[in-house]
């Protein structure tokens, strides 16, 4: 599997992907906002873009839809419930689906609502594996609920299926958002050395050129999957002091996502 990471350049800070199976260049394009770059980057690297996928409904995820299909004759996936949100969908995926592109490339679908209700992540089925995780999971951060989502729900994704993962699993987001996420990660647990660490660097980085992160590292940098942390907690506690001495890992991640609203 060959990943081509496309970073946009726009207010949003979006990472667009393609995914090409290298017997046969066929490849599939995540969330291509920026059409032109991804039409571009295709013709360079000499694939075919046989496949369009949509994480989920929002505008930034599937406003290139359209130029793409039509420059390359694509189908249209996206999760089932997004039928009415999401013009001319060809296929409607649901959890568990197998999205295979050319020869060698099986991607396994998760539904994962919390940022929509209409959400899916894509595991590649590889020796390390990969994540395309649209707006659910950030590098160091976690999707927000904003504009039909609900916490509760982001919640169960996180410790239902995606701590779950192996935690070699490549992460692959749908935006640049590292280095605010690393800082809220400090804010809310000072003591946090490998964030602290990475902070300054991230501050840097050039996304074109992005860090790629894994499972294991988000665990170490994530707040969201922090929950257990002594120091999130203690900290956490400062705002919120009717707190329970003992509070459960969802209420400390339905706090963490109420104060990174605001953050």
């Amino acid at each position: 599997m060959i990943v081509e990471q496309i970073y946009t350049d726009n207010a949003w800070r979006n990472f667009n992907y393609l995914i090409a199976c290298p017997e046969t260049g066929e490849a599939m394009a995540i969330d291509p906002l920026e059409h032109a770059k991804c039409l571009s980057a295709a013709k360079r690297l000499g694939w075919d873009i046989v496949k369009v996928l949509n994480t989920h409904e929002h505008g930034d995820h599937t406003g290139g839809n359209g130029p793409m299909m039509a420059a390359t004759g694509a189908k249209l996936l996206a999760h089932h419930g997004a039928k009415n949100k999401i013009s001319d969908i060809d296929v409607g995926l649901s959890a568990g689906d197998m999205i295979k592109i050319g020869k060698t490339i099986v991607m396994e679908v998760l539904d994962t609502p919390g940022h929509t209700m209409s959400h899916v992540c894509l595991l590649s089925h590889t020796d390390q594996p990969a994540l395309f995780c649209g707006d659910t999971l950030f590098n160091a951060g976690a999707g927000n609920c904003h504009n039909g989502g609900h916490p509760e729900e982001l919640y169960e994704t996180f410790a239902s299926q995606l701590t779950l993962l192996p935690d070699n699993t490549q992460i692959f987001p749908g935006h640049d958002y590292i280095a605010n996420n690393l800082e809220f990660t400090l804010d809310r647990e000072p003591d946090n050395k490998k964030a602290g660490e990475l902070v300054a660097t991230a501050s840097k980085q050039d996304p074109h050129r992005a860090v790629v992160t894994t499972l294991g590292l988000e665990k170490e940098i994530n707040t969201f999957f922090r929950l257990r942390s002594p120091s999130v907690i203690n900290t956490l506690r400062k705002t919120f002091p009717s707190l329970p001495e003992d509070p459960s890992p969802q209420e400390i991640f339905l706090r963490l996502r109420e104060l990174r609203n605001d953050w």
